[in-house]
């Protein structure tokens, strides 16, 4: 009645830890000895049992887990009755000590894949004789760079990217600032016959049978401005529609000039369309093409031939270099203007990302390590046979009847969970307290295989596992388990290697665990654990483990 009654409470811990029995199937694994030296070899082996017709694929790879393969011998095939069974041997190894476990393989049954069962292999050291044996001095820890240093490359990042913008800025607005200088044998010519010569050569590109109608006007309307510019000595080139023909309407009454308002009407008519073709994406027709360079090339002849001719150039001509100055005048300080915007807009950024980085990180990914560790900790105490424990925050409870399968209650009294952080995220401490309703004597090795069953079947690989009696100051006999792992990454699938340690203690009725997990690389994470489990305390009620 005792042997049975210990039987259900093993099964009901691994039920506890997540470790699911599954139904029969054709497959079995086995392993010649379940503990090795370092370096020596253990033969694990699997075998199925199928039909004469079915096609069976097993697995291969140089790893099993953390377990190196050493050989995979062939196939042996046994018949018994109207089966076979294929029997798969593998030669295993270990060059370091501690407790393995070889994952759960796939075999591939007729295209369908089924998982064999893991199995453990502790491999053990070999005696060394330290007398003839040379020793040395154990190497200082590496240090390891700080998690947010990639902040600091998107900030430089940041800052090198605006300087690199302004400076291609600078150099393409200086570059056009620059005159053309003159060829040696370029002749003079007069802004009529330039801009003559440039509508001719305009109709010579055919840009009109090629589709390039928004090159074609724009080149149509630069000629129209810069013939303007010249002759009339306004800055056209730099001035919108609205303002060259107010321009010119002040600078042909201070020349005298005649022109009627039909000529004024036909040039801004002509720039307007310019204006909707490039900016606005529209496409006037063929004829409407035709007739707007005839309007440009008749509003040119007209305008030149109103220009007064004996009147002195002097003084159009420092008007127009006013009115030009004036109007790059206020170009510069508009330019300067959004540059300083631009900067300013940038710094602002760069403060508001560097200061509220903290802010969004905690939100998004919790506090840093860093933080809880020189923050201020809480000392409380957890469930029933109490456990106190010293943690950066308050644990909170968790729901065990979302973890707890439902026909295990009758078995236990009373069942208590407590919880801080995420399971296999930056940092995760968890207590549990779980008091059965008949005091029994409980195998703690088999909570800690059930833990690690659970972690397997969650989705961690090449669990590396290490455990050793533990005492706590109080006198409190347990099992310590602690080792490496490597989990999936939710986003990236990668495997992450994650520390863990486990204290397992069995007083009474009941069943005490504290589990705490962080991911590698962490600078601060191993202090916290640290300090975590030196104030593991919990009150010994059974006094004769003292002895």
């Amino acid at each position: 009645m005792k042997v049975t009654m210990f039987k259900n409470i093993c099964a009901m811990l691994a039920l506890l830890t997540g470790f699911v029995l599954f139904a029969q199937n054709p497959l079995a694994t086995s392993i010649d000895s379940a503990k090795i030296k370092v370096g020596a070899q253990a033969n694990f082996t699997i075998k199925a049992t199928v039909k004469s017709k079915d096609k069976v694929n097993f697995p291969e790879g140089k790893l099993f887990g953390q377990l190196e393969v050493l050989e995979s011998y062939p196939v042996d095939t046994v018949k018994k009755g109207s089966t076979y069974e294929l029997i798969k041997k593998y030669g295993l190894t270990q060059f370091d000590s501690g407790r393995y476990v070889i994952p759960r393989l796939p075999v591939v049954i007729n295209n369908k894949t089924i998982q064999s069962d893991s199995l453990s292999l502790e491999v053990s050291n070999v005696k060394v004789d330290t007398l003839k044996q040379k020793m040395f001095d154990i190497k200082p820890v590496a240090s390891q760079p700080s998690s947010n240093a990639w902040v600091w490359w998107l900030l430089g990042a940041l800052v090198v990217a605006a300087a690199l913008g302004y400076g291609i800025w600078w150099y393409v607005t200086k570059r056009k600032k620059q005159p053309a200088k003159k060829k040696a044998d370029e002749r003079v010519v007069s802004p009529i016959e330039k801009a003559t010569e440039q509508l001719q050569n305009l109709e010579r590109k055919e840009l009109i049978k090629q589709g390039a109608v928004k090159e074609y006007y724009s080149e149509l309307a630069d000629i129209a401005r810069m013939y303007i510019e010249e002759a009339i000595h306004i800055p056209a080139m730099e001035s919108t529609t609205t303002e060259l023909i107010e321009a010119m309407h002040n600078a042909t009454q201070k020349r005298k000039m005649l022109l009627k308002q039909e000529t004024f009407e036909q040039l801004e008519q002509v720039l307007r369309t310019a204006d909707m073709v490039k900016f606005a994406k529209s496409k006037p027709l063929e004829f409407e093409i035709a007739q707007d360079r005839s309007r440009i090339e008749t509003t040119i002849v007209v305008i030149d031939r109103s220009i007064p001719v004996n009147q002195p150039e002097e003084d159009t001509t420092q008007a127009w270099l006013e009115a030009k100055r004036k109007l790059e005048e206020a170009k510069r300080k508009r330019r300067k203007r959004n540059l300083i915007i631009a900067a300013a807009s940038v710094a602002v950024f760069l403060l508001a990302f560097y200061f509220s980085f903290t802010a969004v990180r905690t939100m998004l990914y919790g506090e840093t390590t860093k933080e809880m560790l020189e923050g201020q900790w809480v000392k409380s105490e957890y469930g029933v046979p109490g456990i106190t424990i010293e943690t950066p925050h308050v644990l909170k409870r968790l729901d065990a009847a979302a973890i707890m399968p439902k026909d295990s209650y009758a078995l236990f009294k009373d069942m208590a969970m407590f919880g801080d952080g995420k399971p296999f995220g930056n940092l995760y401490i968890a207590v549990a307290t779980l008091n059965l309703k008949e005091p029994k004597e409980l195998d703690l090795g088999t909570a800690i295989d059930g833990i690690i069953k659970n972690w397997e079947s969650s989705g961690a690989k090449d669990i590396l596992v290490k455990d050793e009696e533990y005492r706590t100051p109080d006198g409190v006999n347990g099992k310590r388990a602690y080792g490496t792992m490597g989990y999936p990454d939710p986003i990236t699938k990668q495997s992450i290697p994650v520390h863990y340690d486990v204290y397992v203690f069995g007083q009474e009725q009941g069943l005490q665990q504290v589990i705490l997990l962080y991911k590698e690389g962490d600078e601060y994470a191993p202090k916290i654990i640290e300090r975590v489990k030196n104030s593991i305390e919990m009150k010994n009620l059974n006094p004769q483990q003292q002895q």
